[in-house]
């Protein structure tokens, strides 16, 4: 596994004043060169400290190493059952809806359905989950859209998460769902920073 942070000073910043308004600014890429159990981002210093933006965003290419068929989330190692996720997917000829609320004890954010052993070995799965206000006092929310070719339909999803915690978002980890297999090498990660906008 090939992980590169940005830890420079921010170039966006000048005398105390942001120079760029809603900017993504890259945190933070890993690219897979062997099948991985876990993929973690955590919050360091320079541009990757995460505590000076309001929203981060998370772009993936991914594939299943074995038969899980979707990727999790867990927010600051938090694997109680503080999560919430509805979804709503189709496969090409039928639409899905489905909810998972902390009631019925779900214990991490399953935000993108991915490709198996199964499939044909060139469909992979991508998706864009943004994760928003995660530093202020309030549960954090999650918004994510998935396409694929799992099914001679295709496969689109958009799903919607919460994590009911009241502390900043400081490390994610990815992993499979039931945590027994792999995710793919070849799987790649962006994590991006989203800037409050603070400029004219």
């Amino acid at each position: 596994m090939t992980q590169t942070n940005n830890t420079a000073t921010p170039s966006y910043i000048v005398d105390g004043t942001l120079t760029d308004g809603e900017a993504w600014v890259a945190l933070s890429t890993v690219d897979l060169g062997s099948d991985t159990a876990t993929v973690t981002f955590q919050t360091s210093t320079g541009a990757n400290e995460w505590s000076q933006y309001s929203d981060l965003v998370l772009v993936s290419y991914a594939r299943s190493a074995g038969s899980a068929s979707s990727m999790r989330m867990n927010f600051n190692n938090d694997t109680a059952a503080n999560y919430g996720v509805q979804q709503l997917y189709t496969d090409g000829s039928s639409v899905t809806a489905s909810e998972s609320a902390p009631a019925n004890g779900q214990a991490y954010y399953d935000f993108q359905w991915v490709a198996t052993t199964s499939q044909a070995a060139n469909v992979w799965s991508c998706s864009v989950t943004t994760l928003f206000d995660i530093n202020s006092g309030k549960a954090k929310a999650g918004m994510g859209y998935i396409a694929d070719d799992l099914t001679s339909g295709g496969y689109v999803s958009i799903n919607a998460g919460c994590w009911y915690s009241a502390d900043p978002i400081e490390e994610i980890d990815i992993t499979m769902y039931g945590g027994t297999d792999d995710i793919k090498s070849g799987s790649r990660f962006d994590l991006f920073g989203v800037l409050p906008r603070m400029v004219s």
